[in-house]
C-alpha cells in the first residue's frame, strides 16, 4: 500500500466514522493475535513508535512508500489513528513481532476502499534487516485470511511502483493478479512514478493456500 491512508498533518480530519454498512464484527472492538511458526501480528501499541521509527524511516524501506511519520511523536499519533480508524470498522493495522519478541518490526494494513470491507486494499512495510527471513511469507498468509475469512473481503488490492522488484515479486508470488499500470499514479520525492495495480480474489486465495505455504517468499 504505498499511497498510504495516514497522512499526519491530517490526523485530526481523517477519522473516518462508521455507517449503517460496514461490518460489524468483534475485530472492531480489538484486533485478534495472529499467530505464526515464526511471526506474531497483534493490535498496535504507543510503545511500538521507537522501534517503527527506527525501522521504517531508512531509505530502503520508505523509499516505495509514502512518507512515513518522521518523528518517534508522529508514529505515536498514527497508532492512535489506527485505533479509531479500526472502531470505524473501516481500517486495520497490524504489527509484525518475532515470536519470542514482542518489539514491533513492521506493520500490515488492510482497509475498506467501499462501504462493507467488500473491497479493501492492503500493504505491507517490514525492516530490511528482516527481509528474506521468511516472516513477511508467514505474516502475509495470517493477514489473507483475515481479510478474507474474518472481515469478509471478497476482492483485495495492492499497488507496487514498477520499479519495487521485491513488492512486485511478492505479490506474484502470493497469487495476486496484475490487473494493469496504473501512469504517474504515486507522488513519491516530488516525482510521479508508476504503479502496477494488482488483485486477489477471496476464492483465489482459498485456492492457492498449499501452494503459497511450500513456496518461499523473499521481501519487505
Amino acid at each position: 500500500m504505498e499511497n498510504m491512508p495516514y497522512r499526519d498533518e491530517l490526523q485530526n480530519a481523517m477519522v473516518m466514522s462508521a455507517t449503517e454498512t460496514v461490518v460489524s464484527t468483534d475485530w472492531q472492538h480489538g484486533l485478534p493475535t495472529l499467530r505464526g511458526r515464526q511471526v506474531v501480528l497483534r493490535e498496535l501499541r504507543a510503545s511500538d513508535a521507537p522501534s517503527l521509527f527506527a525501522l521504517l524511516t531508512t531509505e530502503e524501506v520508505s523509499r516505495f512508500i509514502s512518507p512515513p511519520p518522521s518523528t518517534v511523536e508522529g508514529f505515536e499519533r498514527f497508532i492512535s489513528w489506527t485505533l479509531r480508524q479500526r472502531a470505524a470498522g473501516t481500517y486495520a493495522c497490524f504489527a509484525v513481532t518475532v515470536v519470542g519478541y514482542d518489539t514491533a518490526i513492521g506493520i500490515f494494513q488492510v482497509r475498506s476502499m467501499e462501504p462493507g470491507f467488500e473491497t479493501a486494499e492492503w500493504g505491507f512495510a517490514i525492516g530490511s534487516a528482516f527481509w528474506g527471513t521468511g516472516l513477511f511469507q508467514e505474516g502475509a498468509g495470517l493477514v489473507l485470511d483475515f481479510a478474507f475469512d474474518t472481515i469478509g473481503v471478497h476482492r483485495l488490492e495492492a499497488r507496487a511502483a514498477v520499479k519495487n522488484g521485491r513488492g512486485n515479486g511478492a505479490l506474484q508470488k502470493l497469487g495476486a493478479v496484475q490487473e494493469c499500470r496504473l501512469r504517474n499514479s504515486f507522488l513519491k520525492d516530488g516525482q510521479y512514478i508508476d504503479q502496477v495495480l494488482y488483485a486477489m480474489l477471496d476464492t483465489d486465495w482459498r485456492g492457492s493456500r498449499a501452494t503459497i505455504a511450500a513456496s518461499p517468499v523473499r521481501v519487505h
